[in-house]
This record gives structure tokens, C-alpha cells and sequence, in this order.
């Protein structure tokens, strides 16, 4: 059995499609299938869509979480609710192509335990998000050591890799650097991004600097000794500074240089908030995972025995 995981929020007009679009493909396959779609507190009437669809499908599992938890959350959901020897994430929005189903089952088959969808054409983005992407991609390699350019949450992972992931005890999940994290054997295939065409993206902003900030808190502790490099060079630059103030006052020489010492305290205490901002996420991280609470909270089942 394989299972198809798709987590969806306020999809109401969407996840109809989906699900008809990926039947389809599947049904073509000599595999059997399951569909989880995972509801991340949807406010709109996407539940109750989604319960219709698994009263009449048998293959479609429907949950719901209690509130809106986050999309990394739902794809642990579905991951630890699965039951295939492999297992698909998807979105709902159809803009990661069921099309491409059958070679990555094609692949697996062949003996490889992680294939990722990379996007070979980003679509109609605007030149502020491609930018915003490109740098938040190469930051990530510089930091973690993986490349996870044009990289997607559209993969096939076998019940081994789904395993390891679903074990981990950390709540706050980058699901793309988890699956390089992993290893394993691993191969690509390419699709360009099509155009969203109903709803819109829950993404925001912020939003996604949130995702950018646990990937990179995740992956390396960099940042710290960022904190640290800046922290000795000031050191150096000050013993310096030290040195020619004191050569000036005992030869008697007037100083000045009122404007440097503003711009340096200024500098100084700039670089002084980031580096607590930066000591700050990681504590805030520690104590996130101290509590232990759950990464989500699954208030209604409905479908496939459940």
C-alpha cells in the first residue's frame, strides 16, 4: 500500500479537485492507496467538505486538528497516521502535480528510499519572493551544509525514512531539512510550478520568516558563533583604538572625534541586540522543547475505519 498525505488549510474550494485529480492518476497504477488529508484548524468550510469526501471515498482518512497548528505539524500528522510501505506529501492547491505520481513510484520501486520533486520553474512569482527564496536557499546551505535549492515538500519517502522522521522528539519540524538530514538513497525529478487556480496562498510573511528562522535555529548553531566572531573583532578593534588613544595623550595631542565614538557606541549596541536577539530564539527553542507539550492535537477522525 502507499499513502498520499495532504495537508490543507481553508481549501474549501480546492480540495474536491485535489483529491478527484489524484484518484485519478492513482487509479491508473496496480497500487493500493490511501489519501490522508490532514485539516490544520481550517476556518472555512473545508471539514466539512472533506468529511462528505470520506463518507463516499474509502480510500480518503480525514483529520482535523483542534486549531490551526501549522503545515509542518500537519505533515507530521499524516506521516505518523500512514500505513503505506511509502508515503507522498503533497499540497492541496495542485500546484505540486499528481502527474508525477507514477515516476516516483517508478523510482522507489527501483530501489530509492527518498525522491523530492525540485521545481525546475518556479512559475508566476514575483521577483521579490524569487529573490527572497534564492537567499534564504543559500543561507541554508552555507549554515546546515545541505542544498535544498528549488527544494519542495513534494517527496515519496519509504516506510524506513517515514519511520525515522516520525520518531524524532523535536516539535518544531523543518520538514525539507529533515528529509536531507535523513540521508538515505535519494534521486530527483523535476516539475515546473503550475498556477494556483482557485483560493490563494496561506503563506504570509511572516509566516514565512518564521519557517526561515526554526529551519535555520534547526539545522546549525552558526548563528552563535556568528555572535561570538563579532564579539572578538570588536576586542581586536578596541585594543587598537586603545593603543592610538593612549600614543595621542602622552604627546600631548588634542582629540577629537566626537562623531566616531557616537557612530561606534551606536554600532556596538546594534551588533549587541542582535547577538541577545539571536541567543534569544535559541533559548526560546530550548523552552519550547522543555515543555514537551504536542507538536498538534487531532480533535476529529473521520473516514477509512477511523
Amino acid at each position: 500500500m502507499l499513502s498520499v498525505i495532504i495537508p490543507v488549510y481553508n481549501e474549501e474550494k480546492q480540495i474536491e479537485k485535489t483529491i478527484k485529480e489524484v484518484k485519478s492518476v492513482t487509479a491508473q497504477l496496480d497500487e493500493d492507496f490511501e489519501i490522508i488529508v490532514i485539516d490544520d484548524g481550517s476556518s472555512d468550510n473545508t471539514w466539512h467538505i472533506l468529511k462528505g469526501l470520506a463518507g463516499k471515498n474509502p480510500e480518503v482518512s480525514a483529520f482535523r486538528f483542534s486549531r490551526n497548528f501549522g503545515k509542518e505539524a500537519a505533515i507530521m500528522a499524516g506521516l505518523s497516521n500512514a500505513k503505506g510501505d511509502a508515503c507522498i506529501t503533497m499540497d492541496a492547491d495542485l500546484q505540486h502535480p499528481p502527474e508525477l505520481i507514477p515516476e516516483m513510484i517508478r523510482f522507489w520501486k527501483e530501489g530509492f528510499e527518498v525522491v523530492e520533486a525540485v521545481k525546475k520553474d518556479r512559475g508566476k512569482e514575483t521577483p521579490v519572493s524569487r529573490f527572497s527564496a534564492s537567499l534564504f536557499y543559500k543561507i541554508m546551505h552555507r549554515l546546515s551544509g545541505f542544498n535544498l535549492q528549488n527544494a519542495s515538500d513534494y517527496k515519496l519517502l519509504d516506510k524506513k525514512v517515514v519511520h525515522e522522521i516520525v520518531q524524532m522528539p523535536e516539535k518544531e519540524t523543518f520538514f525539507r531539512g529533515l528529509t536531507a538530514w535523513v540521508g538515505y538513497k535519494r534521486t530527483e525529478v523535476y516539475f515546473s510550478v503550475p498556477e494556483r487556480k482557485t483560493g490563494k496562498s496561506g503563506w504570509s510573511k511572516l509566516k514565512l520568516f518564521r519557517l526561515a528562522i526554526t529551519a535555520f535555529t534547526s539545522f546549525s548553531s552558526l548563528p552563535l558563533q556568528f555572535v561570538t566572531f563579532i564579539g572578538i573583532l570588536f576586542l581586536i578593534g578596541s585594543f587598537i583604538l586603545g593603543i592610538q588613544t593612549l600614543i595621542m595623550k602622552l604627546k600631548g595631542w588634542a582629540i577629537g572625534g566626537f562623531t566616531t565614538v557616537i557612530l561606534l557606541l551606536l554600532i556596538i549596541g546594534s551588533c549587541l541586540m542582535i547577538s541577545l536577539g539571536m541567543i534569544g530564539i535559541y533559548i526560546a527553542r530550548i523552552y519550547n522543547e522543555v515543555k514537551s507539550r504536542p507538536r498538534y492535537i487531532i480533535s476529529e477522525k473521520y473516514g477509512n475505519d477511523k
